[in-house]
């Protein structure tokens, strides 16, 4: 079996046009064995950040050199999901020792922000607020969370759905934090000054889904993992559009992305080799299928980096 690896789409994966041929993927293999590196994130500085969440790791990677640099977290840690702020400070979700961290890789010095309640076990993907702030989702405990980076101080929202999973998580333009619900069939969004949560079932009970994108027009996009389905809610006016994936039931949809133009990039990781699919909202056609050289294991979540227009994945 291959060794795990973390990959970099080039920037012409995501300038091609209607009816392109396959995408070049480059792709550089990292160094820690069996570690799962996965959820990378390019800091200001143009380096790569990764979490080795089977091993406790975080670790950069400079595409320039091909330097890597490993960060260890201690026992148990288990990191799952990694932001960087504007000042270089690497912040992840302590997924097996409830709790956000931040390592200053400057110094080395890991600070510990605790989850106030012991059902908060899990924290699990972070995403910035426009105000410095941290949302994130807790899976197993059922939360969505939020993150105060000046304070520490963390608020926890319950979900009303039980074992409803708390999973991938965006931001839209007013400031508003929506994530998408994989034990149950629902999105649900929280108001960020008064902390009121609200869910929006989709059509199908049957959906699951796992991954989401939310484009300039604040619709929400999310991959149904159980039945291989795109599908996107309008929150103006309450409206739901879906599209079978190419490989449709056995797609599998997870990691999830959007490009400079909103365009919405999903992978597929029910077939092997996964297949890296783009959807033009505009046209609303799936316009490319790129099979992922190595296999791709399963590409779990995805960053874009405007600058230099690639998305990044592990």
């Amino acid at each position: 079996m291959r060794p795990l690896t973390l990959l970099l789409f080039a920037a012409a994966l995501l300038v091609a046009p209607a009816g392109a041929q396959p995408i070049p993927i480059d792709e550089w293999e990292v160094p820690y064995e069996e570690s799962r590196p996965r959820d990378p994130y390019v800091a200001p500085d143009g380096v790569v950040w990764f979490c080795g969440q089977r091993t406790g790791y975080l670790a950069s990677f400079n595409p320039e050199t091909g330097a890597f640099n490993k960060y260890d977290l201690g026992e148990g840690a288990g990191p799952h999901n990694l932001i960087v702020d504007g000042n270089g400070m690497v912040w992840y979700a302590g997924n097996r020792r409830a709790h956000i961290g931040m390592l200053n890789p400057g110094t080395g010095e890991i600070t510990k922000y605790p989850m106030p309640d012991e059902r908060a076990r899990d924290p699990h993907t972070l995403v910035w607020a426009p105000d410095g702030s941290i949302w994130f989702t807790v899976q197993g405990g059922n939360f969505i969370g939020h993150l105060d980076t000046d304070s520490g101080e963390v608020t926890l929202v319950d979900v009303p759905t039980e074992r409803s999973r708390p999973y991938g998580i965006k931001m839209d333009s007013q400031g508003r934090p929506w994530v998408v619900l994989f034990g149950s069939y629902k999105l649900a969004t929280v108001d960020p000054e008064t902390f009121e949560l609200t869910e929006v079932p989709l059509p199908r009970e049957s959906a699951r889904p796992r991954r989401m994108e939310i484009t300039p027009d604040d619709r929400v996009w999310y991959g149904d993992y159980a039945d291989g389905i795109l599908g996107v809610y309008d929150p103006s006016d309450g409206s739901f559009k879906e599209w079978d994936l190419p490989s449709g039931d056995s797609a599998r949809p997870y990691g999830m992305a959007q490009d400079h133009k909103g365009r919405i990039w999903v992978v597929e990781t029910g077939v092997d080799p996964n297949v890296f699919v783009g959807f033009d909202p505009e046209s609303e056609q799936f316009f490319s299928q790129t099979e992922v050289g190595s296999g791709g294991g399963t590409i779990r979540h995805m960053y874009f980096h405007a600058p230099t227009k690639t998305v990044w994945f592990g």
